[in-house]
């Protein structure tokens, strides 16, 4: 009893005395307390008290593209813990190989009578997706929060990290050693975050791949094999894909290339060599996402507008001056 209520006590961030009350049904607790502390039983995998067992937790949708990117998963925890202290209860949908889409899990979502549903990394971010089950959402008033940059006219807030920002900091960096030679390592032409990378430099060599580590290996070559001396790419997961390519083509990261990631996920720190990456203020963002969906799902007025959040490089061992002005 007592573990259950501090580990009950520490996920909520209230004292022990506070989720004593709230199971022992005391009286002087806000709902909203009393909803996070339940929320939190369910979440930790301890059961509820008899009496408390028929009430059931507010469900909040996370649908996320994949969960091998480690920069999904960070989110997840973020939002988790987010929800878990206002009451609510996350449902993870992640979309998977074997034909559950993002518009399957939606249905699923609006069965299981969802308060409302946050989504990164969706179908959203590219023009040429499906988009219907957005317009469904829409159509129910449904409260639903984007995290990263959207196409036009789905008239929900959304949640991102500048992308202008970020690709004019890893520009900067590498012009700053000395390479006049940089590329563009980035999604589909169709992919709203890649336009916006791509379109603060059009003048840059582009390379577009989907967001794999093989993807990313083949587009940096071509890159490397166009005289490239520094890569900017649009996600972690990508960097690593191009260093690899550098290597199979006999090179050194950095002495021949140097190298910039984006998210900084978990163990860019710990790689070879350590990456150079721009960092999305994950926490910031999810902690933001929550309040705006949680705002709605209370009835509180939420405009559709894009809320951007400053990127921060983060400078590493995969970036050094190209090899001739170390001559």
């Amino acid at each position: 009893m007592t573990r259950r209520l501090a580990e009950v006590a520490k996920y909520v961030g209230v004292s022990e005395a506070t989720v004593s009350r709230v199971l022992n049904g005391k009286p002087g607790i806000s709902e909203s307390t009393r909803m996070a502390v339940l929320t939190a039983l369910d979440v930790l995998g301890y059961e509820r008290p008899v009496k408390l067992r028929g009430e059931r937790a507010r469900l909040v949708g996370l649908v996320l593209p994949e969960l091998q990117n480690p920069i999904f998963p960070a989110f997840a925890e973020v939002v988790a813990g987010a929800l878990a202290q206002r009451g609510f209860t996350p449902v993870l949908c992640t979309r998977t190989e074997d034909g559950v889409s993002e518009g399957a899990y939606v249905d699923i979502l609006l069965e299981q009578q969802v308060s409302g549903v946050i989504f990164a990394g969706g179908n959203y971010a590219q023009a040429d997706a499906e988009h219907g089950h957005y317009l469904r959402l829409k159509e129910r008033g449904l409260p639903v929060v984007l995290v990263n940059a959207a196409i036009e006219g789905l008239g929900f807030p959304v949640v991102s990290a500048d992308d202008r920002v970020a690709v004019r900091q890893a520009h900067g960096h590498l012009k700053s050693l000395g390479h006049n030679k940089i590329g563009l390592l980035v999604g589909p032409s169709d992919h709203v975050p890649s336009g916006r990378k791509v379109a603060e430099f059009p003048d840059l060599p582009v390379a577009r791949t989907l967001y794999s580590m093989e993807g990313a290996q083949a587009a940096a070559t071509r890159l490397i094999k166009q005289g490239v001396t520094g890569l900017i790419c649009a996600s972690d997961i990508m960097a690593l894909g191009a260093i690899r390519g550098a290597r199979r083509m006999g090179l050194s990261v950095p002495d021949d290339v140097s190298v910039i990631g984006f998210d900084d996920s978990m163990f860019m720190a710990c790689t070879d060599p350590p990456l150079t990456t721009v960092r999305q203020p994950i926490g910031d963002m999810a902690q933001t996402a929550v309040a705006l969906l949680v705002t709605q799902i209370e009835g509180g007025e939420v405009a559709a507008d894009e809320y951007f959040f400053d990127p921060e490089l983060v400078v590493r061992a995969s970036t050094q001056p190209p090899a001739s002005k170390k001559r």
